[in-house]
């Protein structure tokens, strides 16, 4: 099996706005250069409130421009997964209104968006709620049944970081929801597997819906992880979280895993800038995210993950800045691997290397791990940070002996 080297992609004229904005020819032009550069994978984001207006209604445009995105991708040999329910979304929850609690509420630990507004409610308990369940197995269906028999489609993707939006009330919940998402895909398409993009704070906490869990129905599993974001790694370029967090999730889980997202934010190539003004997440200079970059991918490929997905395709254009997540979360603006003019930077060439390798590589060793699932969550935060301290330990050991 050949290492995985994927993108997630939004425009860069667009960003979250893209399907309300939908433009083929730059979605062309976007996918020759993301092939030209060495990639074979592009996972997408259906934004729930474009494809799903009314829980009863799917947007048959929305899904004809879903068909147009993988009838592009096909022609510039590059495989699909689509993400379903986005969802949480760059520091933003993109939610529906029909699935918000009714009346005024404390503000939530994420903004939530509606109608491209910004809406002080709380979302419903989608594992809980049975008109939510109906109608998210309603979308999944659709979306199964139009692209099951298309040949750039890879996989399905049961929503990005769910428990940013909400979290299961049971664990008994979570598992009948997996279920009923899984069953819905499959009856309409039962050849091409499923996934979940799972992130670090599944790990840190228990949030009812843990790579144990999804293990049990779904196919392979994703993660997530951003040093920059991890008060317990060794600081935002450290390359060693990675494979940490995806061989606990492979361990949990027994699955093979893909790391969906990581990456890092850079200042302009011109800029001496080392944070945004309004936020405190770390800027990279372009040389030292290409040179994290190649750490990263070598570390996940000698792992044994499946695959990378990088955060992601482009910077985003000036006239989105004022708009969310980009007008708060001001990070945001540059994770891309091209600038907003389409000009490359320098972690192309890591990009380029990691094209050429053929296989991937067995590491099955957990002998840095001596607790068990159960116990590992009575104190999972803690856990986790001595479990990473093991495992350096364990590769300092491995690269001296």
């Amino acid at each position: 099996m050949k290492f995985r080297l994927g993108i997630n992609y939004w425009p860069v004229s667009s960003a979250m706005y893209w399907w309300r904005r939908f433009d083929a020819g730059e979605v062309k032009s976007d996918f020759r250069r993301i092939r030209a550069a060495g990639f074979d994978s592009v996972r997408i984001f259906l934004l729930w409130e474009d494809f799903q207006p009314l829980p009863t209604h799917i947007s048959m445009q929305a899904l004809n421009n879903l068909i147009t995105v993988a009838d592009i991708a096909a022609h510039n040999d590059l495989s699909l997964m689509p993400t379903l329910f986005t969802g949480h979304m760059s520091g933003v929850n993109w939610i529906p209104g029909w699935a918000l609690e009714s009346g005024a509420v404390t503000a939530p630990r994420f903004r939530v968006v509606t109608g491209g507004r910004a809406a002080n409610h709380h979302i419903k308990n989608w594992y809980s709620d049975k008109r939510i369940i109906r109608a998210q197995a309603r979308l999944a269906g659709d979306v199964a049944a139009a692209l099951g028999k298309h040949p750039a489609l890879w996989a399905y993707d049961l929503g990005n970081e769910n428990s940013n939006c909400v979290v299961p009330p049971t664990r008994a919940a979570a598992a009948a929801w997996l279920d009923t998402m899984t069953a819905a895909i499959r009856a309409e398409d039962a050849s091409h597997p499923i996934t979940i993009g799972l992130h670090m704070e599944d790990l840190e906490e228990d949030r009812r819906l843990s790579p144990v869990d999804a293990g049990r129905v779904c196919d392979f599993l994703s993660m997530h992880g951003y040093p920059m974001y991890a008060a317990w790694a060794r600081g935002a370029t450290d390359e060693m979280l990675l494979p940490f967090l995806g061989l606990i999730t492979r361990w949990m889980s027994g699955r093979e895993v893909l790391f969906q997202e990581f990456g890092s934010s850079t200042a302009a190539h011109d800029s001496a800038m080392t944070t945004s003004k309004t936020s405190p997440i770390p800027l990279l200079k372009e040389d030292e995210a290409a040179r994290f970059t190649g750490r990263a991918l070598g570390a996940l490929h000698d792992s044994g993950m499946t695959g990378a997905m990088l955060w992601c395709y482009g910077d985003y254009a000036r006239e989105l800045w004022d708009k969310p997540p980009l007008d708060r979360a001001t990070h945001e603006r540059s994770f891309g691997l091209w600038r907003s003019d389409y000009s490359g930077k320098p972690v192309l060439a890591e990009i380029e290397k990691a094209a050429a390798w053929e296989g991937i590589l067995p590491d099955g060793q957990f002998d840095w791990i001596d607790l068990s699932i159960a116990d590992f969550y009575k104190n999972p935060r803690e856990n986790l940070r001595r479990l990473y301290r093991a495992y350096l330990r364990t590769r300092r050991a491995d690269s001296t002996g």
